[in-house]
């Protein structure tokens, strides 16, 4: 077994409103983004993603220069290059938006055979929390519905009853497990593999982890001039909302990351500062 980490890049093309701009359009026209994409679909033009795969052993993860499990980190593509798998293209809109939309339930714990998660504790976390949403959103027979059954698997299992129960109820067959009476049992095959685990295990604190490098990378590397701008923009307009000994802290971190970053951020906090007393004035 090895690690994976998806991902689903866009073959459109990236282009970004300005916080302002997207102020407005929120007001004005709040339907804007999901009708841009039901008109493309009407028209042919699908859009489409790109779905690649990083690959890292259990070796690798061990000895790797940060947690790769924990979210707020990449996996460097120069380490771990992208291995191309193949593409997710919307060919079509929803006949019915209640049905195929409304009611569509998604969840991290229906992995097909050959799929398991990883330790990633926001992901251990949304294994349980997701299909506990959809039986409080949708009810507790979701996975009957239409747009969420499997295409070729029976349903096999001994959840019975409750409201929007489709079919038969899985007839008389027994509700309790093990039973003398043939009931489904768990496919050998789609066990979860077999792993030692071996060393103490305690509370691990991660205040002395490197959460600074990867961002100077991709502060200094990645963005461009007027993009690192707008970001420093957007953030200091958030700030200037927060207790100033609170902003201090804040700009002690980003400093951490480039002294560009924090300079930047500390020039434009007077500027809403002074925009926010007039606002209250």
């Amino acid at each position: 077994a090895v690690y994976c980490k998806f991902h689903y890049k866009t073959n459109q093309g990236i282009k970004n409103f300005s916080a302002e701009e997207a102020a407005k359009l929120a007001a004005s026209d709040p339907d804007y983004a999901i009708r841009d994409l039901f008109e493309a679909i009407e028209k042919g033009n699908f859009p489409s993603w790109s779905l690649s795969i990083q690959v890292m052993t259990f070796k690798e993860a061990e000895e790797y220069k940060c947690n790769p499990f924990d979210a707020t980190k990449i996996w460097s593509e120069k380490d771990f290059p992208l291995m191309p798998v193949g593409q997710l293209i919307l060919n079509r809109n929803p006949v019915n938006y209640f049905a195929e939309v409304e009611q569509l339930a998604f969840g991290p714990s229906n992995m097909p055979p050959g799929i398991e998660p990883s330790s990633d504790k926001l992901l251990q976390g949304r294994l349980f929390s997701y299909p506990d949403a959809q039986r409080y959103r949708i009810g507790p027979n979701w996975q009957q519905l239409p747009i969420n059954w499997p295409l070729t698997a029976k349903v096999a299992n001994y959840q019975r009853d409750g409201p929007m129960s489709l079919f038969d109820n899985q007839g008389n067959a027994p509700n309790y497990y093990p039973n003398s009476y043939s009931g489904p049992v768990s496919d050998p095959k789609a066990l979860e593999h077999k792993y030692k685990v071996s060393g103490d295990v305690t509370r691990y604190n991660s205040a002395d982890d490197d959460n600074f490098s990867q961002v100077q990378e991709y502060y200094m590397h990645e963005l461009k001039d007027d993009e690192r701008q707008r970001l420093c923009q957007n953030i200091a307009n958030s700030l200037q909302h927060a207790e100033p000994f609170i902003q201090e802290r804040a700009l002690k971190n980003f400093k951490a990351v480039h002294s560009d970053y924090e300079a930047r951020i500390r020039a434009l906090l007077p500027l809403f500062n002074g925009q926010k007393r007039t606002q209250k004035t």
